[in-house]
């Protein structure tokens, strides 16, 4: 039998092969890894700036995406809901939030929506607001189609123990629900920390934002985006590592209480 290789090492694999190549290249380029080397003082002065942003980043992704599951939930409800104005209703949000670059979303609600409501904000609460409206479109198709694959048996049998809607949605089909869609999750949870870096254009002091500064700083554009892009893997492969241990561990749970 074949032996697949870990995910894991498969993108550090990529990252290898993309160092070769960038070492290998043969230009007149005046290389200057030391900027953002940590054994260098100069680079370690600069790593430390571009950490700075870490915090808002992580921030930023943790605080939309559970924003954009609340919503998603709530927009699946309505979708399988009985009655057609709620799902009217449903089906407009997801089609128009999905329809909408998240750059051009992050400017409106930054630059546009004050001038109609009369509240500025900050590029922070800008960005989540921005984040989790578009995220929580495609969070809707996901969790409705987990809910739909719930069998019918779940919910005749929640009915015949007397539960309320409100404990059969959260004790029983909820919980399976998303069990089954995690791995969708994951990728949505990826997708926001990715797209984090674009709240950058307003002046959120994310990583990004760092790694913009410090290239008008020093000018050296090739070795702090490259430094900016292992950032970004590294946060990656970690997010994708406790991912896939909660998919495990749920499945493990649900093939004991199986047997």
């Amino acid at each position: 039998m074949v032996k697949r290789n870990h995910p894991i090492a498969r993108h550090w694999a990529s990252l290898g092969v993309a160092a070769l190549v960038l070492a290998g290249c043969s230009s007149n380029y005046d290389w200057a890894w030391y900027t953002v080397l940590p054994t260098h003082p100069q680079g370690w002065r600069n790593i430390k700036f571009l950490f700075t942003g870490f915090q808002w980043t992580v921030a930023l992704t943790i605080v939309s995406i559970v924003i954009a599951m609340v919503l998603g939930i709530i927009l699946a409800v309505m979708a399988l809901s009985s009655s057609r104005p709620l799902r009217a209703a449903s089906r407009a949000y997801v089609e128009a939030f999905r329809s909408v670059p998240p750059l051009v979303l992050i400017l409106w609600v930054y630059y546009g929506l004050p001038v109609l409501i009369g509240i500025n904000f900050e590029p922070f609460m800008a960005g989540v607001i921005s984040l989790a409206l578009a995220d929580s479109a495609f969070q809707a198709e996901v969790f409705r189609a987990g809910l739909q694959s719930i069998e019918r048996g779940q919910h005749e049998a929640a009915d015949s123990l007397g539960l309320s809607f409100s404990d059969k949605f959260r004790f029983i089909i909820l919980p399976q629900a998303v069990r089954r869609v995690l791995p969708a999750l994951g990728n949505q949870l990826v997708l926001m920390l990715k797209m984090s870096s674009l709240v950058s254009i307003i002046g959120l002091t994310e990583l990004t934002r760092r790694a913009n500064e410090l290239t008008s700083s020093i000018y050296r554009p090739l070795e702090v985006y490259s430094f900016l892009v292992l950032e970004y893997l590294v946060l990656v492969l970690v997010v994708s590592y406790f991912v896939r241990r909660l998919e495990h561990k749920m499945g493990a749970n649900q093939l004991m209480v199986e047997a």
